[in-house]
């Protein structure tokens, strides 16, 4: 089965974000879990959440994904906020416990000018911290664009952080972006077995849990980060066709962060369901 989905709005609770997805044709979904671009955090009503699991459980709904809110910064050279940073992430991961056997997504931030390294271990240091052998989430380093000091770029830079990590491997792991990706240099259009076959070597598929399906507006390589609707952008429709469908992808959750509202998310999960 392909799971494909959207970002969805969980402001008006997280039952009826779930009921929102269905109606677009949607059987997995992505959501912030509390502000975006800040850090106060949702009210948890487990009510709300376990109505949610129910509906997810009774939908035949692939793994969900949460997502960190941007302005999280492990890697700050600001030591108050990396702190600020654990702590959102320690706070969003009890959340997720009524919501077990998902995922959490999180960009690795960027070292503010302390170098790739110093950044790498900063993130690594966090994680040891907050991903506990006995959390029901799997936590997700996302791949970036690699725009000015943000590091997650290279699938190098994912592995570095990985590897010092001192965590159990298996709730650690990592969300391929498209546009990141292509924007970063990697060839997904014109060589897509040869960027999953480095992600491989690099990092091992069996840590790529979850891909975010977005065309860019920029050329690959141009490093910038802004996403596109399907088909409007440098990417193109046939090769995320082909990623979905790419077999060493299978049963990964798809999700849009395309720039459009809930209809034009349903009208693109639409799409690719013909399509494919």
């Amino acid at each position: 089965m392909t799971y494909l989905g959207a970002h969805m709005s969980s402001a008006g609770g997280f039952y009826k974000m779930g009921r929102a997805a269905l109606a677009v044709g949607a059987n997995t979904l992505q959501c912030f879990v509390r502000n975006p671009r800040g850090a106060r955090a949702k009210a948890v009503d487990p009510e709300d959440l376990g109505r949610l699991r129910a509906l997810l459980a009774e939908e035949g709904f692939g793994p969900i994904v949460a997502h960190a809110p941007y302005i999280m910064n492990p890697c700050s050279k600001d030591p108050g906020i990396r702190a600020l940073a654990a702590e959102m992430m320690a706070g969003d991961l009890a959340l997720m416990e009524h919501l077990p056997g998902n995922y959490y997504n999180f960009h690795p931030g960027s070292h503010t000018g302390q170098g790739v390294e110093a950044g790498c271990r900063q993130i690594a240091d966090m994680l040891s911290r907050v991903v506990t052998p006995e959390l029901g989430t799997v936590v997700l380093l996302e791949t970036m664009a690699g725009k000015g000091s943000e590091i997650g770029g290279s699938f190098r830079e994912l592995r570095a952080i990985l590897d010092m990590a001192q965590c159990p491997p298996d709730r650690l792991g990592v969300c391929l972006d498209t546009c990141h990706v292509s924007d970063a240099g990697y060839d997904i259009t014109g060589d897509l077995d040869g960027v999953l076959e480095d992600f491989d070597r690099t990092v091992g598929l069996e840590r790529l849990r979850a891909v975010h399906v977005n065309d860019s507006m920029n050329p690959p390589g141009a490093r910038k980060d802004r996403h596109a609707r399907i088909g409007a952008g440098t990417i193109g429709t046939e090769a995320l066709l082909r990623l979905i469908a790419h077999p060493a992808l299978a049963g990964r959750p798809f999700l849009l962060e395309t720039p459009t509202d809930d209809a034009g998310h349903g009208e693109e999960i639409a799409l690719l369901r013909a399509l494919l």
